[in-house]
């Protein structure tokens, strides 16, 4: 079965839900019937996406758009193409495979220093930084070791240098970067990542050293520590194998 790269459905899908408005609107349709009809094409696309995430933005992406140009008729043409930089700019194509700009929610680790206790000067990465919520997160649980981040946007390691002076980032590729001599991996990725990143983990880190991830489980392996947290979020832990 042929699936589409991420984010091409959700692109495709707007371009349909905006196509089918425009169309019902040239057939003198009400508006609001054209918009309904539109964003319930959005919804029945996004049904077929997972993570929810992906269902949220696929099913948001039309009603969004309409209502930003709801507000923004008087605009230049070329003013459309900001916000299309910007993006290519923070999420660059090659990183499509991997995790979008999610933060780490406030507190989600807050019980991982007594799961994975980790002595001072441990070396710890955040495989895909982002801005720097997971590294600020993991700073609040070991405050003595040596984080470290790596980004594949330019941008937002540019950004998380800035907002996270203490720690060592470095604009790279997550995958190609060695992870040997780290004591702990923190990623916050997708679920289609996982089986890559254990594999990654298991080549590469010492054994015993430990692997964190906010939402998605390896899958087939067991972990070493499941942790519930508010909002649908869950933490599992692993340890490289011996």
């Amino acid at each position: 079965m042929f699936v589409l790269p991420w984010p091409l459905p959700a692109l495709l899908t707007w371009a349909l839900a905006w196509a089918l408005f425009v169309l019902l609107r040239q057939a003198e349709l009400q508006a609001v019937v054209a918009m309904l009809a539109a964003a319930l094409l959005g919804l029945a696309s996004a049904m077929l996406q997972a993570p929810r995430w992906r269902r949220l933005m696929v099913a948001g992406g039309f009603p969004l758009s309409l209502l930003i140009t709801a507000g923004a008729r008087d605009l230049p043409g070329w003013a459309w193409l900001l916000p299309f930089a910007l993006l290519a700019l923070a999420y660059p194509r090659r990183s499509w495979g991997d995790a979008p700009l999610f933060p780490t929610p406030r507190n989600a680790l807050q019980d991982l220093a007594a799961l994975a206790p980790l002595s001072a000067g441990a070396r710890v990465l955040d495989a895909g930084c982002g801005l720097g919520h997971g590294l600020r997160e993991l700073r609040r649980c070991y405050p003595q070791a040596h984080l470290s981040g790596v980004e594949w946007s330019g941008l937002l390691a540019l950004l998380a240098r800035l907002l996270c002076p203490w720690a060592e980032i470095q604009r790279g590729d997550m995958w190609s970067q060695s992870w040997q001599g780290f004591q702990m991996i923190y990623v916050f990725q997708r679920p289609e990542s996982m089986p890559r990143v254990w594999a990654k983990a298991v080549a590469e880190l010492a054994p015993g050293a430990y692997l964190v991830s906010l939402d998605f489980a390896v899958p087939g392996e067991a972990p070493l520590a499941q942790v519930d947290l508010p909002r649908g979020h869950c933490l599992w832990l692993y340890r490289s194998p011996n």
